[in-house]
This record gives C-alpha cells, structure tokens and sequence, in this order.
C-alpha cells in the first residue's frame, strides 16, 4: 500500500501547552512536505475510551495509506509496546494500550510492529514521559514519507494487542442493551449500538440505572421536538444518540461513560 504523505494527530494534550506544537515541529524536521491535519487534542485526560471512538469514526474520511498518530498514553514509559499498525486504508501509530481496539474490532490488522528500531526514534534514550515527541512523532514522520512498516522493529502477532473491555450487546426480539461509549461537547449521549439495527424500527430509550427511569422516544433529527426537550436518534457517526434539542442530555440525564442503556422496538 502506497502512502499518502498525510498524518493525522488526536491526542489529551490540548492546546494551551506546547506538546503538540513540538511534535509538528519533530514532523516537520524528517519530511516538511507533510500534511499533518489535527483530529482533535481535546480528548479528556486518559481518556482511552474517547480516543478511541474519536479515531474509529475518523478513519473512514480519510485517504489510502493515511497514517493516524494517537497519543493518549496514561502508561507512559512502563512495559507497554509502542506500537504501529497497517490496516486495510491506512496505518496507525501510538501506544497499545487499547485505544486502537475499535478500528481493529471493525477492519482487522495486515500488519502490527512494535517499534524496536531506535533508527526511527528521536533518539535512542527517548524521554519516559513524552513518546509522542521521540518515538511516534518520527516513526509516523518515516512511515508517512514511505519507510515500510516491517522496518520500523520486531512484528508481532495482532492477537497479543491490548483491547478496552466493553459490555457486549445484549440483544432480544423487542430490545437491546448497550452502553454510553461517548460524550460529545454538546452533552450527546452515543450509545455501542449500531443505528443500523433499529433503521426500520419505531424505538425508545431507557436507563434502567436512572431513578425514575425516563423513556425517550425515538425521531429523524433534534429539530423535530422542542428545545429543551430529550429525543433518541441515528446520529451522524451511526450510533444510536440520546440528545436534548439545544440542551446538554448528559446534565438533563445526569448519564455518565459506561451507563446502561436499553432501546425498546
């Protein structure tokens, strides 16, 4: 698969720090004709289950032999791999540490490589607490200018990469039960379960951890009911969402991460 001189960065760094502005300038020092787009540095601190939503919805828009750098590396400098990925559209560089588990779950690995090969670092004695400036910033830099994955360390088999624990679907004839994987900056609640599978259906929601537990009906979009008013729908991403028309769901719900949910057909 042939490279396509872009990297996109996502990261917990934020912007008020100079993190992310040395890692564009450790890029920009191997290859200087790179496109480098930011995803987003605004991933809640550590984070995993954010970082790796954000980057399983983001893979699709891009280009063939894309290379994606995710830092958010709670682990940082302990025994966890560094590690890069070539997936079936493109390549991903961070820490294994799960945040990749989602676009692993829905593609699948062709090659994985812990990055062994201090060639490709910043140095050989990185720093124990910044990798994405001397480790994946110029791993990402090689990989995106066309050094092949395998040379980049030691392959290693893709059933050994760290994954997020998730509650699997529980799924009946009239309902399924998932959880809340997401929250957005507007307070949406984003929901594991596919939108595709109540596509045909009339549904509602409901939060069995809730006291009372509300039941939110389903609509097309958010201006179909009145502000303030809650409503579940097919989000843009896919997901099924629980959203509060020009409100936050989150602080009407008081709903956190992880929260149960039910759809009722």
């Amino acid at each position: 698969m042939s490279v396509s001189g872009i990297i996109t960065l996502l990261t917990d760094f934020g912007l008020s720090d100079v993190y992310v502005g040395v890692m564009k300038g450790v890029l920009s020092q191997i290859n200087p004709h790179l496109t480098v787009i930011d995803l987003t540095h605004e991933i809640p601190p550590q984070n995993l289950m954010a970082a790796r939503f954000c980057l399983m919805n983001a893979y699709p828009y891009f280009p063939q032999g894309t290379v994606h750098m995710a830092v958010v590396d709670p682990g940082v400098g302990t025994e966890r791999k560094a590690i890069a990925l070539q997936l079936p559209n493109g390549y991903v560089v961070g820490p294994d540490n799960g945040l990749f588990g989602g676009l692993i779950k829905q593609y699948g690995v062709i090659t994985a490589v812990e990055l062994t090969n201090h060639q490709y670092w910043r140095n050989s004695q990185p720093s124990t607490t910044f990798h994405g400036r001397d480790i994946f910033s110029p791993v990402a830099a090689y990989l995106a200018s066309g050094v092949q994955i395998t040379d980049l360390g030691t392959v290693i088999n893709s059933d050994t990469l760290m994954s997020l624990s998730m509650p699997n679907l529980e799924i009946t004839e009239t309902s399924i039960k998932g959880s809340i994987q997401y929250i957005d900056r507007f307070g949406n609640l984003i929901t594991n379960i596919p939108g595709d599978m109540v596509a045909d259906k009339s549904w509602n929601v409901s939060f069995p951890e809730c006291t009372p537990s509300p039941t939110i009906s389903s609509h097309r979009t958010y201006g179909e009911v009145q502000p303030g008013h809650l409503l579940t729908l097919i989000g843009s991403h896919g997901w099924i969402e629980i959203a509060a028309n020009g409100d936050s769901a989150k602080s009407r719900l008081q709903i956190d991460w992880g929260a149960t949910v039910i759809i009722n057909y």
